[in-house]
């Protein structure tokens, strides 16, 4: 099955429009947005499409194809506005095999096992890449970047994962990044 994991909208509503037009024509199953949805928090700047009420549109004309956990700039109140469950600060998920545990990535790193995958947004930095635990366990961290306010020069950006491959794509649909679990 494929899967799309995007993260850190802001509320950018041209930006969401075309993660959910790539969505739609990459044929991905489900949508797992790692949070930050709807508000751009006090240290970044107002996205250029700032409109989180067509945002909040957008995400609930999709809600049953989203999975969601909860960033550092949502809150309780998105929640009333939201019709799909966007408050839990991780979720568990068996992608092709592997077990992937999703958070935003402000919060400590939650209990991993060996091989597992972490999924976190938060630095709005694409990254893929090998860590260690303070207790020895090696697991794989894999960040899609920012739909709306990427940093350090990388691309506004979403992943696609299939077959344990992974695509870092930018918002117009364009591979720029491939890697292998």
């Amino acid at each position: 099955m494929k899967w799309m994991i995007a993260s850190d909208l802001h509320g950018d509503a041209d930006c969401t429009a075309a993660l959910l037009s790539q969505y739609r024509a990459s044929g991905a199953k489900r949508l797992i947005l790692l949070g930050d949805l709807l508000y751009h928090g006090p240290r970044n700047d107002l996205p250029a499409g700032y409109a989180p009420k067509k945002v909040i549109e957008l995400l609930n004309a999709v809600r049953d194809e989203l999975i969601c956990v909860r960033g550092n700039c949502d809150t309780e109140v998105d929640q009333m506005v939201l019709t799909f469950p966007m408050l839990s600060d991780t979720a568990c998920l068996m992608i092709d095999g592997h077990t992937w545990i999703a958070n935003h990535g402000h919060h400590a790193v939650p209990p991993l096992r060996e091989s597992d995958i972490l999924l976190g947004g938060h630095t709005h930095v694409p990254a893929f890449e090998m860590r260690t635990t303070e207790d020895g366990t090696r697991y794989r961290y894999v960040n899609p970047g920012s739909v709306s306010l990427p940093k350090e020069s990388s691309p506004k950006s979403y992943l696609l994962v299939e077959d344990s491959r992974l695509c870092f794509c930018t918002l117009d649909g364009q591979v720029w990044r491939q890697e292998t679990l």
